[in-house]
């Protein structure tokens, strides 16, 4: 049995096999690790159900013989992922399922280690992560200033980056998803992002994103959300024409139907007579006239916000948008 910390250091060379069903992998699983099921979902679900109501013996029985005739399939799947090496293998606690697999593939001459307590562990490990310390320094700016564009310009620079709506493949607002393929669950993104946590100084400032609570359907980690929210904050200034024509960029090959939905799940806070507006804009193809109008809605409530939050600033840089590497490094790095 291998414990989560030894498990964590040998996958970084070895290959993680996930042996839960593909419902349990796709709600959340280790970055990287190949799911090969003991039992698929339905299986699963009727050895459970025997579990409750007649006990293991005929739950185990059962598994059996619903798991034989795929014995083959499952054997060739680990030796082509093992390729000679060993593999580490986990289920859900560490427990029947991993140790059978690995029981079973030994016989076959591939060395398999089951994780001790299995995902659950691994789980544990991540949620923990988010209680620790972090050296924020957030960056802050109105819809449009390109924040997530500013954090990798930081990367590229040396500089630690959280960049929470790339974890997310959303952008934030009621537009944020448009365009993006679908974000992963709230299970997997905290996986995702725990992955990132660990390759970090923490010793050392780290650049995040100023960000609500949730990026689309995702819900941040309470604790590290509490921490960005109380954190410095360097507020970038970019003149409203510039974001407008950003924002014309980043949408522009947006279907209009899709644009007009993101823009009616908001037509309460904009207000009726500024979504007319902004509809008719829109359907006559004038995404500037649009963008202007959503950003007087964008811009207050994050004036608003960002209010309370004054003695937090430590900064506020203007930033047109001609040099991103210049101000990357003359005035984003030189801050103390």
């Amino acid at each position: 049995m291998l414990s989560v910390q030894d498990f964590l250091i040998q996958r970084k060379s070895l290959p993680v096999l996930d042996v839960r069903s593909e419902g349990e992998f796709a709600k959340g699983h280790v970055p990287g690790a190949i799911n090969i099921p003991i039992l698929n979902d339905a299986e699963r679900k009727i050895v459970g159900t025997l579990y409750k109501q007649q006990g293991p013996k005929e739950a185990i029985k059962e598994g059996i013989k619903l798991v034989g005739p795929r014995l083959h399939d499952i054997i060739e799947q680990a030796e082509r992922v093992s390729a000679g090496q060993e593999v580490l293998v986990h289920c859900w606690r560490g427990g029947m399922r991993s140790n059978n697999f690995c029981w079973l593939v030994s016989r076959l001459g591939v060395n398999a280690k089951p994780l001790q307590g299995g995902y659950k562990a691994y789980r544990g490990e991540v949620l923990k992560s988010f209680e620790n310390d972090f050296n924020f320094l957030v960056v802050s700016g109105s819809t449009g200033s390109g924040k997530t564009e500013i954090l990798q310009a930081l990367k590229r620079q040396g500089e630690q980056i959280i960049c929470l709506e790339t974890l997310a493949n959303h952008k934030g607002s009621a537009f944020g998803g448009l365009g993006l393929s679908a974000q992963p669950s709230t299970e997997q993104f905290e996986n995702n992002l725990y992955e990132e946590i660990i390759k970090l100084d923490l010793d050392k400032r780290i650049w995040i994103e100023d960000e609500s609570i949730a990026i689309g359907k995702i819900f941040l980690p309470q604790p590290l959300w509490k921490q960005l929210r109380s954190s410095p904050l360097v507020k970038v200034n970019v003149p409203v024409e510039v974001r407008v024509k950003r924002l014309v960029a980043d949408y522009g090959d947006v279907s209009t139907t899709d644009l007009l939905e993101a823009t009616q799940k908001i037509t309460t806070k904009l207000g009726g007579q500024h979504f007319k507006a902004a509809k008719e804009s829109l359907l006559q193809n004038d995404l500037s006239t649009t963008a202007s109008i959503l950003l007087t809605y964008y811009d207050k409530a994050y004036d608003k916000a960002i209010l309370n939050r004054q003695d937090q600033i430590v900064a506020q840089l203007d930033f047109d948008w001609q040099n991103l590497d210049g101000f990357i490094k003359d005035k984003l790095c030189s801050i103390s």
